[in-house]
């Protein structure tokens, strides 16, 4: 297998970066219809528009400010604005996400938990996305460091590298199948799904950046992990404080 791995339709090649990403919001939105349907959707149809529309600009904003802080040294001496609007990372998009959201239900005055029904298709969504990383290869930047592990392989630079993007793709599935157990098992108040997923996800994220090329902001963590970090110990406050 010979990274980058692209499309082609004729002489034209596309990026199966871009393939994977228009696929991922495709099928993660025609799943959130779904269980629109299959769920009593708490909200009013016309609070839960706007809920989305907030939640995409924070992640649209946030994802591009967060990958930015990821070289430090560029953040601070950038060639030009455009390196600023570049990059994106999925961590800043759900971060952003959830500003954008509180942000827009603090506007429109809804106090109930909104994350819930996007749990699942967002989930999706970042497996789907994922495979589309993976076989970007190398030029993706989201592969892992050098390794001598005897599943590391060349992803594009001659160099055997940890598969992370595999890893996540992994994870995510095992972390579907942890929250729906737990769902089976107990009653989860209202937000506590959503809520279980950001822990989860953030905390892996802060663990699997220490086997990728490592820029250190503060403390010898990168931006994604201090943001991570202060992401999943909100989260964790609050499901302490609902006990």
């Amino acid at each position: 297998m010979k990274f980058p791995i692209n499309f082609h339709i004729g002489s034209v090649a596309i990026p199966s970066h871009s393939v994977f990403e228009i696929l991922a919001f495709f099928f993660a939105f025609v799943f959130y219809f779904h269980l629109q349907k299959k769920q009593r959707d708490p909200l009013h149809f016309s609070n839960r528009e706007s809920i989305i529309l907030g939640g995409a600009i924070g992640a649209l904003l946030f994802s591009r400010l967060l990958a930015s802080l990821e070289d430090p040294a560029s953040f601070f001496h950038p060639s030009s604005f455009l390196y600023y609007i570049q990059g994106k990372t999925i961590v800043g998009g759900i971060l952003g996400a959830i500003i954008g959201v509180e942000i827009t239900k603090k506007i429109i005055g809804e106090k109930r938990p909104s994350g819930d029904l996007f749990t699942y298709p967002l989930i999706l969504g970042m497996i789907i996305g994922r495979i589309g990383c993976f076989l970007t290869g190398v030029s993706d930047r989201t592969v892992g460091i050098v390794s001598s592990v005897p599943w590391a392989f060349d992803q594009g630079d001659g160099l055997p590298r940890h598969p992370t993007s595999l890893y996540e793709i992994v994870f995510l599935g095992i972390l579907w199948l942890v929250i729906l157990g737990i769902e089976r098992k107990w009653r989860l108040k209202p937000g506590v799904r959503f809520k279980l997923f950001v822990i989860g996800y953030l905390t892996f994220r802060i663990a699997i950046e220490f086997i990728k090329p490592l820029n250190p902001l503060i403390l010898g963590l990168s931006a994604i992990q201090l943001a991570s970090l202060i992401g999943a110990g909100y989260y964790i406050m609050f499901l302490y404080n609902t006990e």
